[in-house]
Protein backbone atom coordinates (compact mmCIF):
# COMPACT_ATOMS: atom_id res chain seq x y z
CA UNK A 1 0.00 0.00 0.00
CA UNK A 2 1.41 3.20 -0.90
CA UNK A 3 1.85 6.18 1.68
CA UNK A 4 -0.78 7.84 -0.29
CA UNK A 5 -3.37 5.48 0.45
CA UNK A 6 -2.41 5.23 3.96
CA UNK A 7 -2.72 8.49 5.01
CA UNK A 8 -6.35 8.33 2.87
CA UNK A 9 -7.50 5.83 5.43
CA UNK A 10 -6.01 7.14 8.37
CA UNK A 11 -8.32 10.51 7.13
CA UNK A 12 -11.26 8.63 6.97
CA UNK A 13 -11.07 7.17 10.02
CA UNK A 14 -10.28 10.05 12.01
CA UNK A 15 -13.32 11.57 9.92
CA UNK A 16 -15.52 8.76 10.85
CA UNK A 17 -14.51 9.16 14.78
CA UNK A 18 -15.08 12.65 14.87
CA UNK A 19 -18.68 11.79 13.10
CA UNK A 20 -19.59 9.00 15.73
CA UNK A 21 -18.13 11.39 18.62
CA UNK A 22 -20.16 14.26 17.38
CA UNK A 23 -23.23 11.77 17.02
CA UNK A 24 -22.88 11.00 20.61
CA UNK A 25 -22.07 14.09 22.15
CA UNK A 26 -25.91 15.17 20.60
CA UNK A 27 -27.60 12.48 22.22
CA UNK A 28 -30.87 10.57 20.68
CA UNK A 29 -32.69 12.53 17.93
CA UNK A 30 -36.02 12.13 16.38
CA UNK A 31 -38.46 13.78 13.76
CA UNK A 32 -36.88 16.22 11.21
CA UNK A 33 -33.90 16.36 13.30
CA UNK A 34 -32.85 12.65 12.98
CA UNK A 35 -33.05 13.46 8.98
CA UNK A 36 -31.33 16.51 9.24
CA UNK A 37 -28.72 15.19 10.95
CA UNK A 38 -27.20 12.60 8.11
CA UNK A 39 -23.56 11.94 8.63
CA UNK A 40 -22.85 14.20 5.65
CA UNK A 41 -24.49 16.94 7.78
CA UNK A 42 -22.14 16.51 10.71
CA UNK A 43 -19.39 16.18 8.33
CA UNK A 44 -20.15 19.77 7.37
CA UNK A 45 -20.62 21.15 11.19
CA UNK A 46 -17.15 19.87 12.07
CA UNK A 47 -15.69 20.91 8.95
CA UNK A 48 -16.94 24.41 9.88
CA UNK A 49 -15.28 24.38 13.22
CA UNK A 50 -12.16 22.47 12.11
CA UNK A 51 -13.34 19.02 13.63
CA UNK A 52 -13.34 20.62 16.74
CA UNK A 53 -16.45 18.15 18.38
CA UNK A 54 -17.72 20.51 21.04
CA UNK A 55 -17.70 23.28 18.78
CA UNK A 56 -19.46 21.51 16.14
CA UNK A 57 -21.62 20.55 18.41
CA UNK A 58 -22.72 23.53 19.57
CA UNK A 59 -23.09 25.85 16.23
CA UNK A 60 -25.64 21.95 15.62
CA UNK A 61 -27.53 22.62 18.14
CA UNK A 62 -28.10 26.40 17.65
CA UNK A 63 -29.25 25.37 14.15
CA UNK A 64 -32.13 22.84 15.62
CA UNK A 65 -33.09 25.67 17.71
CA UNK A 66 -33.29 28.22 14.28
CA UNK A 67 -34.87 25.59 12.04
CA UNK A 68 -37.42 24.79 14.88
CA UNK A 69 -38.33 28.60 15.14
CA UNK A 70 -38.04 29.47 11.20
CA UNK A 71 -39.14 25.90 10.24
CA UNK A 72 -37.33 26.57 6.48
CA UNK A 73 -38.43 22.86 5.27
CA UNK A 74 -41.97 24.48 5.40
CA UNK A 75 -41.66 27.28 3.58
CA UNK A 76 -43.82 27.23 0.26
CA UNK A 77 -43.35 28.97 -2.92
CA UNK A 78 -46.58 30.33 -2.73
CA UNK A 79 -45.69 32.36 0.07
CA UNK A 80 -42.66 34.21 -1.11
CA UNK A 81 -43.59 33.61 -4.53
CA UNK A 82 -44.11 37.89 -5.10
CA UNK A 83 -40.72 38.61 -4.05
CA UNK A 84 -39.52 36.36 -7.23
CA UNK A 85 -41.40 38.05 -9.59
CA UNK A 86 -38.40 40.18 -10.99
CA UNK A 87 -36.42 37.00 -10.56
CA UNK A 88 -33.62 38.74 -8.34
CA UNK A 89 -33.21 35.37 -7.15
CA UNK A 90 -34.12 31.89 -8.48
CA UNK A 91 -31.98 28.88 -9.43
CA UNK A 92 -30.42 28.38 -12.85
CA UNK A 93 -31.08 25.65 -15.10
CA UNK A 94 -27.67 24.67 -15.46
CA UNK A 95 -25.06 23.31 -13.18
CA UNK A 96 -21.38 24.49 -12.84
CA UNK A 97 -18.57 22.30 -13.99
CA UNK A 98 -18.66 20.05 -11.07
CA UNK A 99 -22.48 19.72 -11.09
CA UNK A 100 -23.60 22.18 -8.67
CA UNK A 101 -26.40 23.88 -8.23
CA UNK A 102 -26.16 27.45 -9.59
CA UNK A 103 -28.28 30.35 -7.53
CA UNK A 104 -28.23 33.40 -9.93
CA UNK A 105 -29.13 36.55 -7.90
CA UNK A 106 -29.66 39.85 -9.56
CA UNK A 107 -29.74 42.89 -6.75
CA UNK A 108 -30.78 45.60 -9.44
CA UNK A 109 -34.07 43.67 -10.10
CA UNK A 110 -35.08 44.41 -6.26
CA UNK A 111 -38.45 44.72 -6.00
CA UNK A 112 -39.72 44.69 -2.50
CA UNK A 113 -38.71 46.42 0.83
CA UNK A 114 -39.78 44.02 3.71
CA UNK A 115 -36.49 42.70 4.81
CA UNK A 116 -38.50 39.72 6.60
CA UNK A 117 -39.56 38.60 3.12
CA UNK A 118 -36.32 39.25 1.23
CA UNK A 119 -34.70 36.86 3.92
CA UNK A 120 -37.33 34.40 3.94
CA UNK A 121 -37.60 33.78 -0.19
CA UNK A 122 -33.57 33.46 -0.33
CA UNK A 123 -34.01 30.71 2.60
CA UNK A 124 -36.65 29.00 0.31
CA UNK A 125 -34.37 28.76 -2.91
CA UNK A 126 -31.19 27.92 -0.27
CA UNK A 127 -33.29 24.72 0.96
CA UNK A 128 -34.10 24.58 -2.74
CA UNK A 129 -30.87 24.53 -4.60
CA UNK A 130 -29.92 21.53 -1.61
CA UNK A 131 -32.92 19.30 -2.67
CA UNK A 132 -32.01 19.35 -6.04
CA UNK A 133 -27.83 18.95 -5.42
CA UNK A 134 -26.87 15.73 -7.55
CA UNK A 135 -26.13 12.61 -5.44
CA UNK A 136 -22.97 12.94 -3.55
CA UNK A 137 -22.82 16.96 -4.23
CA UNK A 138 -23.12 19.19 -1.16
CA UNK A 139 -22.46 22.56 -2.58
CA UNK A 140 -23.59 25.40 -4.44
CA UNK A 141 -22.51 27.63 -6.70
CA UNK A 142 -24.09 31.53 -6.70
CA UNK A 143 -23.56 34.43 -9.71
CA UNK A 144 -24.69 37.48 -8.61
CA UNK A 145 -25.47 39.95 -11.60
CA UNK A 146 -25.15 43.73 -10.47
CA UNK A 147 -26.35 44.71 -13.65
CA UNK A 148 -29.35 48.20 -12.39
CA UNK A 149 -27.49 47.87 -9.01
CA UNK A 150 -28.29 50.81 -7.00
CA UNK A 151 -27.67 51.63 -3.23
CA UNK A 152 -31.31 52.97 -3.57
CA UNK A 153 -32.30 49.17 -4.66
CA UNK A 154 -30.05 47.21 -2.53
CA UNK A 155 -30.71 45.47 0.58
CA UNK A 156 -29.84 47.27 4.06
CA UNK A 157 -26.46 46.61 5.42
CA UNK A 158 -28.67 44.96 8.29
CA UNK A 159 -30.47 42.51 5.97
CA UNK A 160 -26.89 41.76 4.30
CA UNK A 161 -26.27 40.95 7.83
CA UNK A 162 -29.03 38.82 8.82
CA UNK A 163 -28.20 36.79 5.36
CA UNK A 164 -24.30 36.23 6.10
CA UNK A 165 -25.17 35.25 9.43
CA UNK A 166 -27.83 32.55 9.07
CA UNK A 167 -25.84 31.18 5.86
CA UNK A 168 -22.57 30.99 7.50
CA UNK A 169 -24.26 29.61 11.01
CA UNK A 170 -27.03 27.38 9.66
CA UNK A 171 -25.74 26.19 6.13
CA UNK A 172 -21.98 25.69 6.89
CA UNK A 173 -19.95 24.25 3.67
CA UNK A 174 -23.02 24.59 1.56
CA UNK A 175 -21.68 27.64 -0.89
CA UNK A 176 -18.87 26.41 -3.27
CA UNK A 177 -17.66 30.18 -4.82
CA UNK A 178 -19.88 33.30 -4.89
CA UNK A 179 -19.38 35.32 -7.80
CA UNK A 180 -19.68 39.38 -7.87
CA UNK A 181 -19.82 39.59 -11.23
CA UNK A 182 -18.98 43.72 -12.90
CA UNK A 183 -20.21 45.26 -9.67
CA UNK A 184 -20.35 49.39 -10.10
CA UNK A 185 -17.97 51.77 -7.99
CA UNK A 186 -20.79 52.09 -5.62
CA UNK A 187 -21.10 48.86 -4.31
CA UNK A 188 -18.11 49.22 -2.79
CA UNK A 189 -19.55 51.30 0.07
CA UNK A 190 -21.72 48.54 0.81
CA UNK A 191 -18.92 45.85 0.04
CA UNK A 192 -16.96 47.67 2.82
CA UNK A 193 -19.60 47.56 5.50
CA UNK A 194 -20.63 43.86 5.26
CA UNK A 195 -17.29 42.30 4.68
CA UNK A 196 -16.37 42.64 7.81
CA UNK A 197 -19.02 40.18 9.01
CA UNK A 198 -17.95 37.25 6.93
CA UNK A 199 -15.66 34.73 8.15
CA UNK A 200 -12.37 33.97 6.63
CA UNK A 201 -13.47 31.01 4.92
CA UNK A 202 -16.95 32.32 3.52
CA UNK A 203 -14.52 35.66 2.39
CA UNK A 204 -11.87 33.33 0.86
CA UNK A 205 -15.41 32.08 -1.76
CA UNK A 206 -16.26 35.35 -2.75
CA UNK A 207 -14.86 36.01 -5.98
CA UNK A 208 -14.93 39.28 -8.19
CA UNK A 209 -15.12 38.89 -12.13
CA UNK A 210 -14.96 42.09 -14.55
CA UNK A 211 -15.91 41.64 -18.16
CA UNK A 212 -13.27 41.80 -20.94
CA UNK A 213 -10.87 41.05 -17.93
CA UNK A 214 -8.36 38.11 -18.81
CA UNK A 215 -8.12 37.01 -15.45
CA UNK A 216 -12.16 36.95 -15.08
CA UNK A 217 -12.31 34.85 -17.81
CA UNK A 218 -10.43 32.66 -16.58
CA UNK A 219 -11.97 32.22 -13.23
CA UNK A 220 -15.87 32.01 -15.10
CA UNK A 221 -14.11 29.28 -17.65
CA UNK A 222 -12.77 27.21 -14.49
CA UNK A 223 -16.29 27.29 -12.55
CA UNK A 224 -18.29 26.84 -16.04
CA UNK A 225 -19.26 26.02 -19.30
CA UNK A 226 -19.48 29.16 -21.27
CA UNK A 227 -22.25 27.47 -23.72
CA UNK A 228 -24.25 27.66 -20.57
CA UNK A 229 -22.99 30.37 -18.56
CA UNK A 230 -25.58 33.45 -19.79
CA UNK A 231 -24.39 36.68 -21.74
CA UNK A 232 -24.98 38.83 -18.20
CA UNK A 233 -21.84 36.56 -17.25
CA UNK A 234 -19.69 36.45 -19.93
CA UNK A 235 -21.08 33.21 -21.66
CA UNK A 236 -23.07 32.33 -24.53
CA UNK A 237 -26.15 31.81 -23.27
CA UNK A 238 -29.62 33.49 -22.79
CA UNK A 239 -30.81 33.97 -19.17
CA UNK A 240 -34.62 34.85 -19.38
CA UNK A 241 -36.88 34.52 -16.21
CA UNK A 242 -40.21 33.11 -17.04
CA UNK A 243 -41.68 34.06 -13.45
CA UNK A 244 -44.80 31.19 -14.46
CA UNK A 245 -42.53 29.04 -15.11
CA UNK A 246 -40.21 29.18 -12.14
CA UNK A 247 -43.42 29.08 -10.14
CA UNK A 248 -44.58 25.74 -11.81
CA UNK A 249 -41.27 24.51 -10.86
CA UNK A 250 -41.43 25.50 -7.35
CA UNK A 251 -44.83 24.03 -6.99
CA UNK A 252 -43.93 20.94 -7.89
CA UNK A 253 -40.00 21.08 -5.80
CA UNK A 254 -42.42 22.00 -2.72
CA UNK A 255 -44.28 18.36 -3.38
CA UNK A 256 -40.55 16.76 -3.40
CA UNK A 257 -39.64 19.18 0.12
CA UNK A 258 -42.57 17.69 1.80
CA UNK A 259 -42.59 14.55 0.78
CA UNK A 260 -38.46 14.66 1.68
CA UNK A 261 -39.20 15.75 5.18
CA UNK A 262 -42.74 13.40 5.79
CA UNK A 263 -45.29 16.21 6.01
CA UNK A 264 -48.27 15.42 5.40
CA UNK A 265 -49.14 17.68 2.19
CA UNK A 266 -51.01 16.42 -0.81
CA UNK A 267 -49.69 18.04 -4.57
CA UNK A 268 -52.96 19.40 -5.07
CA UNK A 269 -53.27 21.66 -2.11
CA UNK A 270 -50.27 22.53 -3.03
CA UNK A 271 -50.66 23.55 -6.99
CA UNK A 272 -53.85 24.88 -5.07
CA UNK A 273 -52.34 27.16 -3.24
CA UNK A 274 -50.23 28.42 -6.12
CA UNK A 275 -53.33 29.34 -8.61
CA UNK A 276 -55.42 31.10 -5.24
CA UNK A 277 -51.99 33.28 -4.97
CA UNK A 278 -52.20 34.04 -8.96
CA UNK A 279 -56.10 35.01 -8.43
CA UNK A 280 -55.20 37.30 -5.34
CA UNK A 281 -52.66 39.24 -7.33
CA UNK A 282 -54.55 39.38 -10.57
CA UNK A 283 -57.38 40.84 -8.59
Amino acid sequence: MTLHRKMQKCLIRHIYKQVSELRAALGPLSGRTLKYCADACLRRYLEARNWNVDKAKKMLEETLKWRSIYKPEEIRWHEVAHEGETGKVSRADFHDRHGRTVLIMRPGMQNTTSAEDNVRHLVYLLENAILNLPEGQEQMSWLIDFTGFSLNTSVSVKTSREIINILQNHYPERLAVAILYSPPRVFQALWKAVKYFLDPKTFQKVKFAYPKNKESVELMKTFFDVENLPSEFGGKATLKYDHEEFSRLMAQDDVKTAKFWGLDEKPQNIMNAIEDRGDIESM
